[in-house]
C-alpha cells in the first residue's frame, strides 16, 4: 500500500501521532515533540463484590494492580479479574495455590519485557506503565497484552483512527515511542454538537465549557498539531473557547495528493470534488472524511466498481478534471461502460 502524503498547496508537512508512521487514509507527518502522559491512577475500593483490597486502575479504567486483605486467596483475586491463576502467580513471582499475605500488591499485568514487548518503559508514581519504546520484534498483540490495553485503548492514547500490525506500515515501528494512557480531561467536555458527513465522519465540531486539544484529539483521533493546522485561528497552548467551530478535517486546506476544488452544502459539508492532477484516491478519502468513495460514485445500471478514471490504478491516482461525489447520500451514478 502507497503511503498518503500530505501538504499544503506548496510542501509543508504536517505533524501527525509517531515519527516516520502512516496508515490508510492519513498522512505522512514528522513526529510532534513527544510529551510523557502521567495519568491520575484510579483507585477504588474492589474490583469485584467479593473482594474489598484497593485496586489501581489505568486512566481507561483498567485494573492493573490489587492490594490484598484478609481472607484473599490467589484463585479469587485471579477470578475476580477475569485471569487465570497461573497468570497472576506468574506476574507476581509465586506460585499457584500459595497463600496471600493481607497488604500484599499483586500485579494484574506482566512485570517487564516479554516476547512481543520488550522495550522500555516508562511507569507514574503508582506503577501504571505511560509510555513505551518499539522494539524490533515487537507486535501489536504483545504490546497490548503486556499493558492490559485493548488496541482500540492503544489507538485512543495516541490520538489515531487505527492500530495496524507492523505488516499493514502503521504504529508497530521500532523506535517510535508511544503513549499508552491519556491524560486526564475535564468531565465536561465532549458534550458539544458535532456536524457530520453521509460517511459518519465529524466535519465540525462546536466545543463546550472543558473542551481541549487533549480532549478533541482522544474524542475525534486527531492530533493537537492537525488540529491547528486545520483551524489557523486558533492559538496554540491556550483554552479552547466554548462556542467556537473546530474543523475536524483539512477540507479547504489542499493536500498533496487532493489539490483540486469542491463544493459543500448549507452546512459547509463537503458534497463534490473536481479532480487536479497527481491527485491520488486515497488523499481525496483522508482530505474529505471519506471512508468509502467508490460507493458514491457507482455505475447507474449493472454491477461495476466506481466510474471515475484513473491515469494510474495501482498507484490509485485518478485522471484530472473529473467531479466526483463526496457524499453518500448524494452520489454521482453514470452508466456503466
Amino acid at each position: 500500500m502507497g503511503l498518503p502524503l500530505v501538504r499544503p498547496a506548496l510542501v509543508v508537512v504536517l505533524s501527525l501521532g509517531l515519527a516516520g508512521c502512516t496508515y490508510a487514509g492519513a498522512p505522512n507527518q514528522a513526529e510532534p515533540v513527544a510529551v510523557q502522559t502521567t495519568p491520575a491512577a484510579v483507585v477504588s475500593s474492589a474490583a469485584k463484590p467479593a473482594l474489598s483490597g484497593e485496586t489501581v486502575r489505568d486512566s481507561f479504567g483498567n485494573a492493573d494492580f490489587y492490594t490484598t486483605v484478609p481472607g484473599d486467596t490467589l484463585p479469587a483475586v485471579a477470578a475476580a479479574h477475569k485471569l487465570s491463576e497461573a497468570k497472576v502467580a506468574g506476574f507476581n513471582g509465586l506460585q499457584p495455590g500459595v497463600p496471600l499475605t493481607p497488604g500484599t500488591r499483586l500485579r494484574l499485568i506482566p512485570a517487564g519485557p516479554m516476547p512481543g514487548a520488550k522495550g522500555a518503559a516508562t511507569v507514574d508514581a503508582n506503577g501504571i506503565p505511560t509510555g513505551y519504546t518499539i522494539e524490533p520484534e515487537d507486535s501489536l498483540a504483545g504490546i497490548t497484552y503486556r499493558f492490559n490495553l485493548t488496541s482500540e485503548q492503544l489507538a485512543e492514547a495516541n490520538k489515531v483512527p487505527f492500530t495496524y500490525e507492523k505488516g499493514n506500515v502503521f504504529f508497530i515501528k521500532a523506535g517510535n515511542v508511544i503513549q499508552l494512557q491519556k491524560k486526564p480531561v475535564d468531565s465536561r467536555s465532549g458534550s458539544g454538537a458535532s456536524v457530520n458527513n453521509s460517511f459518519g465522519q465529524t466535519v465540525f465540531y462546536t466545543t463546550v465549557d472543558g473542551d481541549s486539544f487533549d480532549s478533541l484529539g482522544y474524542k475525534f483521533r486527531s492530533t493537537t498539531a492537525q488540529i491547528l493546522l486545520y483551524n489557523p485561528s486558533l492559538p496554540a497552548d491556550q483554552p479552547i473557547p466554548a462556542g467556537t467551530k473546530v474543523r475536524l478535517i483539512p477540507g479547504e486546506l489542499k493536500i498533496e495528493g487532493a489539490q483540486g476544488t469542491f463544493t459543500t452544502d448549507a452546512q459547509g459539508v463537503p458534497l463534490t470534488y473536481t479532480t487536479a492532477p497527481g491527485d491520488i484516491e486515497r488523499q481525496v478519502f483522508f482530505r474529505f472524511g471519506v471512508t468509502d468513495l467508490r460507493s458514491a460514485n457507482r455505475p447507474s445500471t449493472g454491477t461495476a466498481g466506481s466510474w471515475y478514471d484513473f491515469t494510474d490504478l495501482p498507484n490509485g491516482e485518478l485522471a484530472p478534471g473529473q467531479t466526483i461525489s463526496v457524499a453518500l447520500d448524494k452520489p454521482i451514478n453514470k452508466p456503466g461502460p
